[in-house]
């Protein structure tokens, strides 16, 4: 599903929950009376009403539960001295630092403050790292982004390739690159982001070699991330997360 698609679902599920309004708030208000008829009258109760929490099961936004998941778990493999990682979801960083020494960097720095972590700015399209350098690198749900002009980078419509080549360039021999992008039909949503084919991905980075791939598909549900799927599944996608684990020769 596409963010457009997502955007559009999520609109209709509000103006269905406008048609609930009435109920959910009737329903809210008589726990509040019922709370408060039980509470200690010197205690404040002030009303911050939640009314569409109550689920069935804690919804999740796919990409971003399975994708960090799944990098932590290929970093634990990897077990490097250090990992720095480029512009991913600090949720990522900030917890897997508990483990091993991160360097995170962006193109709007991060004023994170943690043992194990460091927090600085960096250009993918121009990285300042030495070639063959980097034994542990990781760059996840951030280059379908870059030269969109979306994070205030500058409009680049090869942003995306010039980043991927740095990368590649900055990683050392034998080392290992996790690279997450969203995967399904090629396209380009202005000014959000790209969806990549796979082969597009395999073919830019002609200088690594895949040692893994996992897929959050579409169907995500009943899956979770899935490990070398099938080229039939891959192909299927229209909003699928393509999880790549390279390593340079």
């Amino acid at each position: 599903m596409s963010k457009t698609t997502s955007f559009l679902r999520k609109l209709k599920a509000f103006f269905k929950n406008e048609i609930d309004w009435n109920s959910k708030y009737a329903a809210y208000k008589k726990q509040l009376d019922d709370f408060k008829a039980k509470s200690d009258p010197n205690i404040a109760i002030t009303e911050y009403a939640c009314l569409f929490d109550d689920t069935g099961i804690t919804p999740i936004e796919p990409h971003y539960t399975y994708h960090p998941a799944w990098a932590a778990r290929v970093v634990a493999k990897i077990n490097p001295a250090k990992h720095i990682d480029i512009s991913s979801t600090t949720h990522f960083s900030t917890i897997a630092s508990a483990f091993v020494p991160f360097e995170f960097y962006d193109y709007r720095p991060a004023n994170i403050h943690l043992s194990n972590y460091t927090s600085g700015k960096a250009d993918l399209t121009n990285l300042h790292f030495e070639t063959n350098s980097i034994e542990s690198l990781s760059c996840m749900h951030t280059v379908e982004h870059i030269g969109l002009g979306r994070y205030g980078d500058p409009i680049d419509v090869n942003g995306d390739i010039k980043a991927m080549k740095e990368l590649e360039r900055v990683v050392a021999k034998n080392g290992n690159l996790l690279f997450v992008v969203p995967i399904g039909n090629p396209r380009i949503e202005f000014n959000a982001h790209r969806v990549y084919a796979y082969e597009h991905i395999i073919k830019t980075f002609s200088g690594l070699v895949l040692k893994e791939f996992s897929l959050i598909p579409d169907d995500f549900e009943s899956t979770g991330y899935i490990t070398n799927p099938s080229m039939e599944l891959i192909n299927k996608q229209h909003w699928g997360c393509g999880c790549f684990w390279f390593t340079k020769i």
